[in-house]
């Protein structure tokens, strides 16, 4: 049971309040000495450059996925030997809880959003998103949300019911601290944002794209962008209800999760999956574009199967809604339910199946460079090809009651969301990071990192597929010795702590880069195909001086290659006028901060902060409201010097 006074008697917790002081006051003391205040305000913490946040959304996901890491190697280590002591029970609850919540919703889904932001308007030929304002609002949302999680470590009490939350164990019966509302109202709040985001970067793609820039001209990663979408703005809303339903069961005392008077747990269940399973492919469908770009650059070939590829992302999208029971196979909905939901998974191998045929083939004949996102790419193909396979495994609903509550199931997780989702996002880190930063991040730092981490990851899962089998169930803390067990657990600590180097590794290139790294003075490093390319890195504020004529796909390549004049993609000096910019605001930020001081209100039952913090919501949308200064323009002087000194102006 969380306990307020945790953070005086607890050592650990004791160390966390210490470091996070420490490093509060070091940040505020090395902003005060180089004077830096002002332009982390006016540059960063105002801005509504899609770019800008996308790096701001790349940061807060990898000091997430570290967070996430610190958590799953505490697990690891409780688990390395039986009858363990460093852990206790309510502590490893609660750090199962917050590894996978936080994975989840505050690692892979701002690492989705960080490529969405830098990536999109540039392969569309867009100088903005479609709602630049609401974009850094959904930012602002996200990121206070994961701090509002991740200080109920240190104040409170963290959730400790799973990061399912399933009712009755999240109700106030047996979660009555205030860690379960702080998971509640952290992934509400963080919700919210995201909807935001799926819905502006649809409108992005749908409406903003280059004249002449058909649908199946878009490249596959927009592709992967659009169906993601689709997805989030299905999804999203059904565990919005789920979450604020729960929410009044522990505020209010209704019963919706409640069986003694007529509620139902199984519905949170189902509400919760029907968010959950398309969440999957909400953060995998944008790794399977990146894998197309970096797979046609790096063959040097165009993607083989576009058609098909567009057809598969868009199937996966629609079958995904079709397969949320699997995940409760055993929980007795009645054999045809299980057989349809069944087949429904199985079906969707088929439109998977047909994307990794197509990079295998644009591969055949290809002329490859092996560079480090070529790395990520072809690491990806055999993990996700084992995950998919123990899916099908699990997708066989008889089989499924044998693994369910397994640790196969543990280790099938991970491969597919690991193998899928991060290795995707590594590799698209590395691809566009010239676009973002101007450097390119490619050292023996990210080497050692690469298999570091590979090799640690099937060190680490393998085994747990054996465990699985042996009979080890999942959210266990500990275990006797004499199980057979013991082996299996230790080699599988020993690959988390080699992922967990791979990772400090990584850091040490993004560090090496900036201090030695080589610098892209080209904007096409890789030798691209796609817009984004025909851009200087970083690309200026405004992105295009002219908007790009699109004639077909790979148009960049296409004027490579002489086959197209460059003014149908270089800034053209007959065609310059004054660009339409947003201003920088500083309200997303302070209506941030007030959705995250009547979060806090909420999970302590703080009235007073209830309502400061929904009228300082109230206020900014207000003062939102009547401000009429939201815009300027680029004058053309400007455009021509910028684009003159960067070598680009055509005559």
């Amino acid at each position: 049971m969380p306990h307020y006074g945790v953070f005086i008697t607890d050592p650990m917790v004791l160390g966390s309040d210490v470091m996070i002081v420490l490093a509060s006051v070091g940040i505020v003391a090395a902003l005060t000495f180089f004077r830096r205040w002002g332009w982390l305000w006016r540059e960063w913490l105002t801005t509504v450059d899609h770019k800008k946040i996308g790096i701001m959304y790349l940061i807060a996901a990898v000091l997430m996925l570290f967070r996430g890491g610190v958590d799953a190697e505490m697990m690891r280590t409780q688990l390395a030997l039986p009858n363990m002591n460093f852990l206790n029970a309510e502590h490893y609850d609660e750090v199962f809880t917050t590894h996978g919540t936080i994975m989840i919703l505050f690692m892979a889904m701002p690492f989705i959003f960080a490529l969405f932001n830098v990536v999109v308007p540039l392969q569309i030929g867009a100088r903005d998103v479609a709602f630049p304002y609401l974009n850094a609002i959904s930012f602002w949302l996200f990121f206070l949300a994961a701090m509002l999680l991740n200080i109920s470590f240190v104040i409170g009490g963290s959730p400790d019911a799973g990061w399912t939350s399933y009712p009755p164990l999240s109700g106030l019966q047996f979660s009555p601290g205030p860690g379960e509302n702080y998971y509640l109202l952290s992934l509400q709040i963080t919700g919210i944002g995201s909807m935001a985001t799926g819905i502006n970067f649809l409108i992005t793609i749908l409406k903003m794209r280059a004249p002449g820039m058909k649908l199946m001209d878009m490249p596959l990663f927009t592709w992967s962008v659009l169906a993601a979408c689709i997805l989030i703005i299905f999804a999203f809303p059904a565990l919005t209800i789920a979450l604020a339903l729960l929410l009044l069961d522990r505020v209010l005392g209704t019963d919706f999760f409640t069986m003694l008077h007529g509620g139902n747990p199984m519905m949170f269940i189902n509400l919760f999956w029907i968010w959950g399973h398309p969440e999957v492919y909400i953060v995998i469908l944008p790794a399977f574009g990146v894998f197309s770009e970096v797979i046609s650059t790096f063959s040097r070939k165009t993607i083989f199967g576009y058609k098909s590829m567009v057809f598969a992302l868009m199937a996966i999208s629609i079958v995904g809604f079709l397969t949320w029971v699997h995940h409760f196979f055993v929980m007795g909905a009645g054999a045809d339910v299980n057989t349809f939901f069944a087949i429904a998974t199985m079906i969707i191998a088929i439109p998977t199946g047909v994307k990794v045929f197509n990079w295998l083939f644009t591969m055949y004949r290809g002329r490859i460079r092996l560079t480090m996102p070529m790395w990520w790419t072809l690491a990806f193909i055999p993990c996700f090809a084992i995950g998919g396979a123990t899916g099908v495994m699990l997708a066989v609903a008889p089989a499924d009651y044998q693994y369910h509550n397994s640790y196969f199931l543990i280790a099938h997780f991970h491969q597919v969301l690991i193998g899928g989702t991060v290795f995707g996002m590594f590799a698209g880190m590395y691809y566009w990071w010239p676009k973002m930063f101007g450097v390119i991040l490619d050292s023996k730092w990210s080497k050692w990192a690469f298999w570091l981490f590979n090799i640690g990851f099937y060190v680490c899962f393998m085994p747990q597929y054996a465990l699985g089998f042996m009979g080890m169930t999942r959210r266990i803390y500990t275990y006797s010795a004499g199980l057979g067990w013991t082996a299996p657990n230790f080699i599988s600590t020993i690959g988390a702590y080699m992922m967990g180097v791979g990772f400090v590794f990584m850091v040490v290139d993004i560090v090496h880069s900036f201090v030695k790294g080589q610098r892209d003075l080209t904007g096409d490093p890789w030798d691209g195909r796609t817009l984004e390319w025909s851009l200087p890195s970083p690309a200026p504020h405004y992105n295009f001086a002219t908007l790009p004529k699109i004639t077909g796909r790979d148009v960049w390549w296409a004027v490579k290659q002489g086959e197209l004049p460059k003014t149908d993609v270089l800034p053209d000096e007959k065609r310059l006028r004054p660009i339409h910019m947003p201003k920088n605001s500083g309200m997303p930020v302070i209506m941030g901060v007030f959705f995250f001081i009547a979060g806090v209100g909420l999970v302590f039952g703080v009235l007073p902060l209830d309502i400061i913090g929904g009228l300082g919501v109230a206020f900014a949308m207000f003062k939102r409201s009547f401000d009429y200064n939201t815009d300027y323009f680029v004058p053309v002087d400007e455009v021509v010097h910028t684009e003159t000194a960067l070598g680009r102006l055509q005559a």
